[in-house]
Formats: structure tokens, C-alpha cells, sequence
């Protein structure tokens, strides 16, 4: 029996690459000769770059601009003229150098990796949207390449209210050129009450009045936006995913938005290891509500399913009740909280947990076909 895993990160403890490797050695470790397939995946998010290195994509390195203006050194990843963009690694709340800026956080370093992918020739781009620090509707990322913001002096969302129009006509030449497929997770339209400012701004430092601003400096955004484009995009579902920068991606980069999830394990090779596989493991940090709604673990449950392939799910926590895991098609769940359930504990030792886990399932579901 083979068995392939294939998990996303257990955020603020381990990357989908560490929770692979610490299940993959519970597993072999309780049978050893058993085949093991270890395949990260993500959803668009954070992990999104790792999981395309980890399946045999070339690591390119690039100097851009953070979510400040502060340089940093990031990547992408590319395999047949394919480039693999991660929003997070260089625009993500893990790049600010201090306090969050909700106000005056730019995708402009976002734009900078499509610009160098474009010139290194790749001829499709998948950008993975999620984790941003900025919310200004993709204006950054725009203007990295070649968009002119007129009336805008200053990077960010709240400077986006003093817009007097938007002129393309210096817009990077390659850009009709690709495909872009933009990988998201979530359905919230760029602007209202379940827009980026109202639902995301808060998450990244701003307070009521900076939600008022930015939702202001948005919508002013979108009508620039769509007199230059023609494309009227605001309340697509998707469109204000990464703060906004999925409502850009989609009009100005003319991209298909696309479920993370789906992008990512088709990229991966997920299909043809799935078809070898007789046990599929992944996971999450926390299988709760969200998960049914395009995050990784529902992805890779959705696909062993129709494949007619038990699928079990570990995490840190569940807070699922059985409908929802049956719902889901999870044949069982192992949440490390009933090894250690303290929160804190359990998290600082989550590798370990995970080993202990990963025998379990060993001995639940390998030990007949061993035997």
C-alpha cells in the first residue's frame, strides 16, 4: 500500500514541507519499506512557492520591494516556461520590518517578480494571492508594471483617493503575451460590506477610520480601473482577495482567477501520484469552518474522493463537527490536540506530535495491508 501525503502548512508552527517530512517518518518509522509520497501543497497563500520547489521547480531569485519599499530578496519558480509567483513572499505581513501599514502597504514587489518572470520568458504565470499586507487594490503591482497612477504621489491604499486616472499605455509589452492564472481562496469582491477593506483591513492594522479610507480610495480606484480597462470587475467574487490585488490581476493583467487549491495540485502532479496512491494524509493547522471554503485539505479530500481513495486529515485542532468531516470526506481526523491539548504545548511540538500521528495511522491503516 502506498501512500500519499499531502498537506498544507500548520501555520505558526511548521511548513507544509516539515509537517510532510515529520508524518512521513511516523509512517515509515511504525513500517518501514512502506512507499511514501510526500507532496506539499497550499492554496494560493503562504507555502505556495515552497510547494512548487518541493515538486521539482527551478528557484529564481529576485530583489524587490517589501510591502514599505524596504528591499528584500525573494524568488519565484519556474519549470517549462511556467512561473509560479507567491504574493506573500514578497508583499505578505511577514515582509513588513515593523508595525502593520494598513494605509500606505504596496504590492508594487508583486508587480516586480510578474515583470521579471516576464522577462526571463515565461509565457504563463501563476500568481498565488493571499497572506498580503497591503490593501490597495493591486495599484502597486500596476504600476511595477508600467501603469500610471496620475494624481497619485505616494504607494499604498489610501493615497489611491487622489486618483485622477489611470493610463496603460506603458504597461509592460509581454503582458498580452501570457496566461495568468490567479490563485485564490476566497470570494470576497473588492468593495462592501465583505470587501477587502471591511473584512481584511482590520486583520492588517487599520482601524474603523482607516477601513472608511481605504473603502473610499478603493472604489475611486475602481472607477479609474474600469475607464482604462473597460472592465467593470468590483464585485466579483475573488476580486479583493490579497487586498484587491485579485481585482487588478483580473482587470488590468486581463488574468482568469482560479481555486487555489485546484491550481496548485494540477501544478504539483498531484493527479498521477493520486492515481498510484491507495491511503491520501493532508492537513491544516486547524480544520475549522474555512476549510470547506477552497482551502488545501477540502482540495485534496474532493480529489481522493472522486478517485475512489480513502482520505484522512491531520491538524493542530478540529473544530468540525461529524457532519462536516463526513460532508468533507474525511474518513477520519487526527487533531493533535488529543495528544496535547494545550494550544501553546502543542504548537512548540508539533513535529514530534506528528510523528506519533503518523504510527497511529500506520497501525489504523497500513497493518493489513502489510500483514
Amino acid at each position: 500500500m502506498s501512500v500519499l501525503i499531502a498537506p498544507d502548512k500548520f501555520k505558526g508552527s511548521l511548513t507544509a514541507r516539515e509537517v510532510t517530512e515529520h508524518l512521513t517518518a511516523g509512517l515509515t518509522g511504525r513500517m518501514p519499506g512502506i512507499p511514501v509520497v510526500g507532496l506539499p501543497v497550499a492554496d494560493g497563500g503562504e507555502g505556495t512557492l515552497e510547494a512548487a520547489l518541493a515538486a521539482g521547480f527551478r528557484q529564481v531569485t529576485v530583489h524587490a520591494e517589501g510591502p514599505t519599499g524596504r528591499p528584500v530578496t525573494t524568488s519565484y519558480a519556474e519549470r517549462d516556461g511556467v512561473a509560479v509567483i507567491e504574493l506573500a513572499d514578497v508583499s505578505g505581513l511577514g515582509r513588513l520590518p515593523g508595525p502593520p501599514a494598513p494605509r500606505t502597504a504596496s504590492s508594487y514587489g508583486t508587480g516586480q517578480l510578474i515583470g521579471a518572470a516576464l522577462d526571463g520568458g515565461c509565457r504563463r504565470i501563476v500568481l498565488g494571492l493571499g497572506g498580503s499586507a497591503c490593501t490597495d487594490g493591486g495599484a502597486g503591482m500596476a504600476e511595477a508594471l508600467g501603469a500610471q497612477l496620475v494624481g497619485v504621489t505616494e504607494r499604498g491604499g489610501a493615497a489611491l483617493a487622489g486618483i485622477d486616472r489611470l493610463d496603460l499605455s506603458q504597461l509592460h509589452p509581454r503582458l498580452a503575451e501570457v496566461d495568468i492564472d490567479i490563485a485564490i481562496d476566497v470570494d470576497n469582491p473588492l468593495l462592501g460590506s465583505y470587501g477587502a477593506a471591511a473584512v481584511y483591513g482590520p486583520q492588517k492594522g487599520a482601524t474603523e477610520g482607516d477601513v472608511a479610507d481605504l473603502e473610499n480610495a478603493l472604489t475611486r480606484w475602481s472607477h479609474s480601473v474600469a475607464a482604462a480597462t473597460g472592465i467593470d470587475a468590483a464585485c466579483v467574487p475573488g476580486a479583493g482577495a490579497a487586498g484587491g490585488v485579485g481585482y487588478a490581476a483580473l482587470t488590468i493583467l486581463r488574468g482568469r482567477l482560479r481555486s487555489g487549491i485546484d491550481l496548485i495540485l494540477d501544478l504539483v502532479g498531484f493527479p498521477a501520484h493520486l492515481a498510484a496512491a491507495q491511503l491520501v494524509v493532508t492537513g491544516e493547522g486547524s480544520l475549522d469552518h474555512q476549510t470547506a471554503r477552497g482551502k488545501a485539505p477540502a482540495g485534496v479530500a474532493a480529489r481522493a474522493v472522486a478517485a475512489g481513495k480513502p482520505v484522512v486529515a491531520v491538524a493542530g485542532r478540529s473544530l468540525l463537527p461529524p457532519a462536516a468531516i463526513d460532508r468533507l470526506g474525511f474518513n477520519r481526523v487526527y487533531p493533535l490536540s488529543s495528544l496535547e491539548p494545550d494550544g501553546k504545548r502543542s504548537m512548540l511540538h508539533a513535529g514530534p506530535l506528528l510523528e506519533v500521528v503518523g504510527r497511529t495511522i500506520a497501525d489504523d491503516w497500513l497493518a493489513d495491508a502489510v500483514g
